[in-house]
């Protein structure tokens, strides 16, 4: 195909007198190609091949073009009509092509309403805009880590704040946004989320938000904040601080040389502090730090400080006594089993309500891991009746203590299986006596020294919270100043006490336990 302008030179080049031959030699074509040309319409603009090959219906005709009309006149009627209706419809009329090439005819066809673009300016004081991003960071050493950031930005001053998350949930929203208004100096009138599914659970086709995250409409009641969702793929909707995490990508992240994560996060406070403080800004001409100095008194006080955010959670005491949040038991009062209540999570402890009944705990990070108070274990062996019930209870109540509670259990009861109730109950008594803590270190330290049973954990528990004496020069055997431990006390095979032949030996130190015969006494 003769393209535009080359036709246009071969009309100018006649018109101005030159042979037929002549004008095919100066234009490289043929004699016939020229006389076409020459009887074509004058060309009056200069366009695009592909466009003027379609103008002119140049080339083999496809399958589709005779059934343009009923794809225009069905278009007309309904401008939304999914393109598989059209293909239907269009097969009933007796196409018989494929879908792909019918399927590019509807987009050349189908109406396109362009959506006005709005780009506005944020007054002091009454727009911040604050998205989730994700990038996947190479360090020095070759270790690539997928790392996700919270940003935050005000739209009057320009004045940003990031911070790296764990995740993408919704506790990490609430409470990273109430770090940045900590850091700001106080509150806008109104927050703009990029993403609604952190913050929303259903909308509508009308973008309407039909229910909100009841955790976080909980924090923003409690913080009086406005909020704004803007859609994705919707930059119409956004004002004049656009694409804030691609701004965050593309100027700190794309650039910097990082060697590792500690790098990453001192690097990252430089920048911070460069671009708002230092570095004026493209949009507005100077420093963030100058606008927000008259932004500030616009803004308002934040009401609730961040160690002090709770996320208010709806839990119900179970049968057992325990309050389950995101695989974390925590323990209630026996009372309040099967009460309603609130779970009221703050950054570092946990506060349980339900009815008259209260609890606090530190927070567990550890998965499925419990947190019992010894007030509500004494409870609720008390509560319990029947002497097989509070015995199981007890013991449940040590294997809470996690794997070396569990290592050290079985190990009892197989090595004293007619006699691991006295220990279970002195076991829980030295439990509510000296914390979770001590004991499990000292079930640690009985199953590395093989010292099985609850006379070697009160010896060790008894040891530790005596105060060291000093050294005797004297090399001596050592000896214990405890209690004797009672002949029922030290280690028995799964069979029980030996009656033939058992052989008395003095107690030692249960470090030494383990390279001493194991020995039997009678109860």
């Amino acid at each position: 195909m003769i393209d535009v302008l080359k036709r246009h030179e071969i009309q100018v080049l006649r018109r101005a007198g030159h042979t037929l031959e002549d004008v095919a030699t100066f234009s490289g074509v043929s004699i016939g190609s020229v006389r076409r040309v020459i009887a074509e319409p004058a060309v009056q603009r200069v366009i695009d091949a592909e466009t003027e090959r379609e103008r002119r219906r140049v080339g083999r005709p496809t399958k589709v073009e005779p059934f343009r009309e009923v794809l225009q006149t069905a278009l007309a009627e309904d401008a939304t009509l999914l393109s598989v209706e059209l293909l239907r419809r269009a097969q009933l009329a007796g196409y018989e092509g494929g879908k792909s090439a019918l399927y590019a005819l509807i987009r050349t066809l189908r109406p396109h309403a362009v959506r006005p673009l709005v780009r506005f300016e944020g007054l002091p004081g009454e727009f911040s805009q604050h998205d989730f991003g994700e990038v996947v960071v190479r360090f020095l050493s070759g270790e690539e880590r997928r790392v996700h950031f919270f940003a935050s930005r005000l739209k009057y001053s320009r004045w940003a704040e990031v911070t790296l998350v764990p995740d993408e949930g919704v506790e990490t929203v609430v409470r990273t946004v109430v770090d940045h208004f900590a850091a700001i100096g106080g509150i806008p009138l109104v927050a703009v989320f990029d993403r609604p599914k952190t913050v929303a659970l259903a909308w509508g086709r009308d973008s309407v938000v039909t229910e909100w995250n009841p955790t976080f409409a909980a924090v923003t009641l409690d913080l009086g904040l406005g909020v704004e969702v803007c859609w994705p793929r919707r930059p119409q909707e956004k004002g004049a601080v656009e694409n804030l995490v691609g701004w965050v990508k593309g100027s700190f992240f794309k650039q910097r040389r990082l060697v590792d994560a500690e790098d990453l996060r001192r690097q990252l406070r430089e920048w911070l502090d460069d671009v708002n403080r230092v570095r004026p800004s493209r949009a507005t001409g100077v420093p963030p730090l100058e606008r927000l100095t008259e932004e500030r008194p616009r803004l308002r006080p934040l009401k609730v400080a961040p160690a002090d955010l709770a996320l208010r959670i709806p839990i119900s005491v179970t049968p057992t006594g325990g309050v389950r949040h995101d695989t974390h038991t925590y323990s209630m009062p026996p009372d309040a089993m099967g009460l309603p209540g609130t779970l009221y999570l703050y950054r570092d402890r946990v506060r349980i309500v339900a009815g008259r009944f209260s609890a606090e705990h530190d927070r567990l990070w550890e998965p499925d891991a419990v947190s019992t108070l010894p007030e509500h274990r004494a409870q609720a062996v008390a509560a319990v009746s029947g002497k097989r019930a509070r015995r199981y209870l007890q013991r449940q109540h040590l294997l809470e203590l996690g794997p070396p509670a569990l290592a050290y259990l079985t190990e009892l009861i197989h090595r004293r299986p007619r006699a691991w109730v006295a220990d279970v109950e002195r076991l829980h008594q030295l439990l509510e006596q000296h914390g979770d803590q001590r004991v499990r270190t000292a079930f640690d330290r009985g199953l590395v020294e093989q010292a099985i049973g609850a006379e070697y954990i009160a010896h060790y528990l008894l040891r530790d919270s005596q105060p060291s004496l000093p050294l005797d020069p004297d090399p001596r055997p050592p000896t214990i100043s405890a209690d004797p431990l009672p002949r029922g006390g030290r280690v028995q095979g799964a069979g029980g006490a030996r009656r033939g032949g058992a052989q008395r030996s003095p107690w030692t130190r249960p470090s030494t336990a383990a390279s001493l015969p194991r020995v039997g006494g009678r109860r």
